[in-house]
């Protein structure tokens, strides 16, 4: 049996993180990953400047033109009505993920995490503190960090379930040909593409990544929403079609168990508004790692989760501030009132793509929103969120 001070369970931008800032605090690291890198990975590939901001300080990785694609233009719609465009807002940026995590995983291995990728874990015994793989090798570990994705084994392990089936969402995407080279070429955002969700379009030089996504008990039907969604794009249904679940808004108020942390999309932090997920992820990573190395410098691992919570409470805090302010795009009868609103305002196209760009926060952005609100809307929204 091997000894270490920290196991980390999913080695994509969560657990990279971990590893990289954990390695940073002097900790030994097992990495696992039941794939070998590079692999493909369901998700728009869509970096903000809250990410990349994430990105330069945990990882020292920049915007390069090897890895990333940036877009300034952006265009909006809602069930086919043009909501408008901009072109004069912070940039985003546009990856692949198989390209992208291969990248993190490799400055985790180069900070000294030791690599236990293209393994499963076989035997998870938290009680006992140990993992077995399916090589035998069995590891010890003070602190744990689940970084294993929405269906993650180690959040069934602490919780019964990784997610609850009522308000976990559900995303379906294809990689469609690349359009012709354009730098001016926009993303695309289709609000309502699917019910409580919205459709995506991200061009880039070897492909378009199209999909949608929206929560999974209310879309029955999502290949047919996904279907009509390519058609109005003029987007063929020859492209292999790949689905996840997604944790949309679902952030979890006890991310873990003392010395058992959960991060990224297992501890549901993906905001429900923007489908953000990649910056949260390195985010959280980065927090659960710095709270197994304050845990474990005091010898007490099993305070983790109380630094961990602590820590993390504002990205928690925002997911659940969009989630109030959900109901105003997603459902059905305030629809209208929100595609007239947002067509008409630059002023909350700007506030949308500021949010994005990690200028500003929920706060600023709910409390314009709340201000302007009939009183019969708001409790409206209070009913779709209790």
């Amino acid at each position: 049996m091997k000894q270490v001070d920290l196991v980390i369970l999913g080695a994509g931008p969560a657990g990279s993180a971990a590893a990289v800032t954990a390695r940073r605090a002097g900790l030994s690291v097992a990495l696992i990953d039941k794939a070998r890198f590079p692999r493909d990975k369901l998700c728009g590939g869509l970096i903000t400047g809250r990410c990349a901001g994430h990105l330069a300080r945990v990882f020292g990785q920049e915007i390069t033109a090897d890895l990333f694609e940036t877009r300034h233009h952006f265009e909006f719609y809602m069930q086919g009505r043009d909501l408008g465009r901009l072109t004069d807002v912070p940039p985003l940026h546009l990856t692949t993920r198989r390209a992208f995590d291969a990248r993190l995983l490799g400055h985790a291995l180069a900070a000294g995490a030791e690599d236990y990728t293209g393994q499963r874990v076989t035997r998870f015994d938290p009680a006992q503190n140990q993992v077995t793989l399916d090589s035998g090798a069995t590891l010890a570990f003070k602190v744990l960090i689940g970084a294993d994705g929405v269906q993650s084994p180690v959040a069934k392990a602490l919780f019964g379930r990784a997610f609850d089936p009522a308000r976990v969402g559900f995303a379906l995407e294809v990689e469609a040909p690349a359009r012709p080279p354009d730098e001016a070429m926009p993303i695309r955002i289709d609000f309502a593409a699917a019910h409580w969700g919205y459709g995506w379009s991200f061009p880039k030089s070897g492909s378009t990544t199209v999909g949608l996504g929206g929560l999974h008990h209310e879309n029955p039907d999502m290949n047919a929403h996904l279907a009509a969604y390519l058609d109005l794009l003029g987007v063929g249904h020859d492209a292999r079609v790949k689905g996840h679940f997604l944790p949309f808004g679902e952030a979890k108020s006890h991310p873990g168990r003392a010395n058992i942390l959960l991060a990224g999309d297992a501890a549901g932090l993906v905001d429900p508004i923007t489908g953000e997920g990649i910056g949260h992820a390195i985010h959280s990573g980065e927090l659960a790692a710095l709270a197994a190395a304050h845990a474990i410098a005091t010898g007490a691992p099993e305070t983790a989760l109380r630094h961990y919570r602590r820590a993390s409470r504002p990205i928690r805090r925002a997911v659940a501030q969009a989630r109030w302010l959900r109901p105003l795009i997603f459902t059905a009868r305030l629809q209208p009132f929100f595609a007239r609103g947002f067509a008409n305002s630059r002023r909350l196209k700007h506030d949308y793509m500021q949010l994005l760009s990690g200028k500003s926060d929920y706060p600023d952005l709910l409390w314009r929103v709340v201000t302007h609100l009939p009183a019969a809307i708001l409790r409206n929204i209070r009913g779709k969120n209790r």
